[in-house]
């Protein structure tokens, strides 16, 4: 019969507990160690668990483990399901993700947030269990709940009337939990706003180095304002304020756990999360569109980025083009953990955006994937300044979606950035449809006397919901002259997404991953032989697909029309009203027959 510490030695090996460098985590087990000892504070702190993994890094997974003797007590026991979940509940206040474990030197019992996590009764390593947290699916579905919830309380409960500033402060707190920020119900207000703070400045002090303007971040969040007065002498309303705080607090959390998954495929969680904030304002007052995530994967494909790339986003938004390049990029070299993966977002990824508060969300959102040191510039586009820094970037591809609108430099953007990169460099950009056509022969001509269009890929009608403008990938060869040669065009009509309500659009139906290895493959072989979409164009004729033009064929029934609706005009009769009310049709398709007693219409099927 085994003891309890001969029960607890066991796990700690098995586990993997002892030697763990402590630049990595606190880790290993005992009996008179507090949580307070290892760095907890409040409710809680004074519980000594039977062992402990604390990463370092506060954005990955931790463990705690309560043991017993066999036969001391049920593996099962609700006693013992309660004390590792209090040891679960104060780690929480520094983690989002952690697994309470019982063993008892026969059976495991695990708890995930108070609920069963199905294990082997045989104890496995710590990394079965941190696989089971992070190798989930993303539940966006839970994570719009999550953002509706914070979205209105930001708005009605705190006061924050800016969309912007909404969605900046949430950011902000998300980049906090990753960085080791104590966020803990309870909290007045000044506590929880300079939490945030102290761990913005320390997710960024390390890179500020190389990019002074990520102290922006903090400055922009600061900025903020929220309405949060209240009477300290009225104990409900202090009360109502740090349950408000609270609940924030839960929820932001949750939503940490919820992204920090091995799923996870390059999808801006930052547009997944901010679509709420966006519901009813999909465009911003600075001309800013977000790239629906499968857009910016198709595009990753069409221009064949890969890990040896060096990716540009100049109107960079939110950041999801680089976030989609960063994941997919990081994914082919092997992982996270490679060295690779370092030097991808150390020197291959680059964003300039205008915008102040978005520049700052650019930074967040980089900061939430856990890169500081991505190289995002707070600057003008259209400038000599930013083409001087595009050209020591050395971009070997460019994937952007600029403001479509002339007032804030639409094409002056897309000619800088085509004269700024080297010769031979694929640049595509999301343009309204016809804004080549429409844009000045002087400005187009200059442009294809310099710079080759290849590729001009229509995208669905409905793409950007809500926004009502159409678009379409244009892709050009830097450097290389147009010299009249013909590009191929096509129309990607339908991407198989459908709208969800206060979700946007989404692929409910899976469809979309089929159809992009099609358009993928088709649009380099410069054939759409399954749709019929494809088409050579004469860039003299136009900068655009072309969408057919259809024959003239006249009709039975369209003489028929025309004839009845003659005859009803010499009548006095309304035309456009017997049409609401027996349908074109019955009226133009039909044999009208009459007995003595009824008349009889007669429509084909």
């Amino acid at each position: 019969m085994k003891t309890e510490d001969q029960v607890r030695d066991q796990a700690r090996d098995v586990l993997g507990l002892a030697d763990v460098p402590k630049n990595v985590a606190q880790s290993g087990v005992g009996q008179i160690t507090t949580l307070m000892q290892l760095g907890f504070r409040g409710e809680g702190s004074q519980n000594k668990p039977d062992g402990w993994y604390l990463p370092a890094d506060k954005g990955t997974v931790a463990l705690v483990l309560e043991t017993k003797a066999p036969d001391a007590m049920p593996i099962d026991a609700p006693a013992l399901r309660a004390q590792v979940e209090k040891y679960c509940a104060t780690v929480r206040t520094q983690y989002d993700l952690v697994v309470g474990v019982v063993y008892d030197g026969d059976r495991t019992r695990a708890y995930v947030n108070g609920k069963p996590l199905e294990v082997p009764d045989e104890l496995q390593p710590k990394e079965y269990y941190f696989s089971k947290l992070t190798d989930r699916p993303i539940d966006k579905a839970r994570i719009y709940e999550l953002t509706q919830r914070i979205n209105n309380s930001l708005h009605g409960d705190f006061g924050i009337k800016n969309l912007y500033h909404r969605m900046i402060f949430t950011a902000c707190a998300l980049v906090a939990r990753r960085y080791e920020a104590v966020l803990v119900r309870g909290m007045d207000y000044d506590a929880f706003h300079n939490g945030i703070l102290s761990a913005l400045n320390k997710a960024i002090r390390s890179d500020v180095q190389q990019n002074t303007k990520l102290s922006l971040l903090a400055e922009v969040y600061s900025d903020i304002k929220m309405n949060v007065s209240t009477d300290e002498d009225d104990p409900r309303a202090v009360a109502r304020l740090a349950n408000l705080i609270g609940d924030f607090i839960d929820w932001v959390t949750e939503i940490s756990g919820l992204i920090n998954s091995n799923a996870w495929q390059g999808e801006d969680v930052m547009a997944i999360f901010f679509n709420e904030f966006n519901r009813y304002k999909k465009k911003s007052e600075s001309g800013q569109v977000f790239t629906p995530d499968h857009v910016t994967g198709f595009m990753y494909r069409l221009l064949g980025v890969d890990k040896d790339d060096k990716v540009l986003d100049a109107c960079a938004g939110s950041g999801s083009f680089l976030v989609k390049a960063m994941s997919n990029m990081i994914r082919q070299a092997g992982g996270v953990n490679t060295t690779k993966a370092k030097q991808i977002k150390a020197r291959q990824l680059y964003g300039i955006e205008f915008d102040r508060e978005i520049y700052a969300l650019a930074c967040a959102n980089m900061l939430i994937h856990k890169d500081g040191k991505t190289n995002l510039a707070h600057m003008d586009a259209r400038t000599e300044t930013a083409r001087s820094w595009i050209e020591q970037t050395g971009a070997t591809k460019v994937l952007m979606n600029p403001p479509y609108e002339n007032k804030f430099g639409c094409m002056t953007i897309v000619e800088n950035v085509l004269d700024s990169v080297g010769r031979g460099t694929l640049c595509g950009f999301i343009l309204p449809d016809k804004k080549l056509d429409k844009t000045s022969k002087t400005q187009t001509s200059r442009i294809l006397r310099h710079h080759r269009l290849l590729k001009v890929v229509k995208l669905p009608e409905n793409l950007f919901f809500g926004v009502g403008v159409t678009t379409s990938v244009f892709v050009f060869e830097a450097g290389k002259p147009q010299d009249g040669k013909k590009f191929f065009a096509v129309n990607v009509e339908d991407d198989g997404l459908i709208t969800v309500k206060n979700q946007g659009r989404h692929d409910v139906r899976g469809k979309w991953p089929a159809l992009e290895e099609y358009w993928v493959d088709a649009i380099e072989r410069n054939d759409d032989s399954k749709f019929g979409t494809g088409q050579w164009v004469d860039p003299a004729e136009s900068l655009s697909w072309q969408a057919p033009v259809k024959p003239f064929v006249l009709t039975h029934e369209d003489l028929a029309r025309t004839a009845m609706e003659y005859a009803m005009f010499q009548r006095g009769i309304d035309a456009k009203a017997v049409r609401e009310r027996l349908g074109a049709i019955t009226m133009y398709s039909s044999n009208v027959t009459e007995t003595p007693t009824t008349v009889q219409v007669e429509v084909s099927k």
